[in-house]
């Protein structure tokens, strides 16, 4: 007796499929950079890759007042970091959240972030048909290696 005799079967077995393969972005190695005492905001990166065309609409933490999407760009030999509303995931494109490029800003920090800790984030994403999702992850928290700094923030 197959299950897709009744009509019913057909149309919740459509739909699951449906709402498991709808604006799915896979999330690769995310981090957040440690912080020292007093630091009131740190940065967030991590390899995003879309199954089709979506955007990072926003983010959240439990351990920040105020998340952000930014962009590092250099203007006039000076490299300045902006906010963004949104970011474009082109479909099988992996988009790099990285030190002086794109990235998550966790403002006002509500403790210390240590090289041991897991940090809690929810990204928010949008498909090309409007459609919201949220994702829960768990970013390692790592130093950075280099010159990228927030302290204009």
């Amino acid at each position: 007796m197959s299950i897709f005799r009744h009509p019913l079967t057909v149309v919740l077995a459509t739909f699951m499929i449906a709402s498991v393969s709808y604006a799915q972005v896979m999330v690769q190695n995310p981090w957040v950079r440690a912080t020292v005492a007093q630091q009131t905001s740190t940065g967030a990166f991590m390899l995003l890759t879309a199954k089709s065309d979506s955007k990072l609409i926003g983010a959240t933490s439990t351990v920040a007042d105020q998340v952000e999407i930014h962009k590092m760009t250099m203007e006039d030999e000076v490299m300045k970091m902006r906010q963004i509303p949104e970011l474009a995931l082109a479909a099988n494109q992996p988009v790099a959240l990285k030190p002086g490029g794109y990235h998550i800003m966790l403002i006002g920090l509500k403790r210390q972030i240590n090289v041991a800790d897991s940090i809690p984030l929810t990204l928010s994403f949008e498909d090309k048909d409007g459609n919201r999702r949220q994702v829960d992850i768990q970013a390692t928290v790592r130093t950075l290696q280099g010159g990228h700094s927030h302290k204009s923030h």
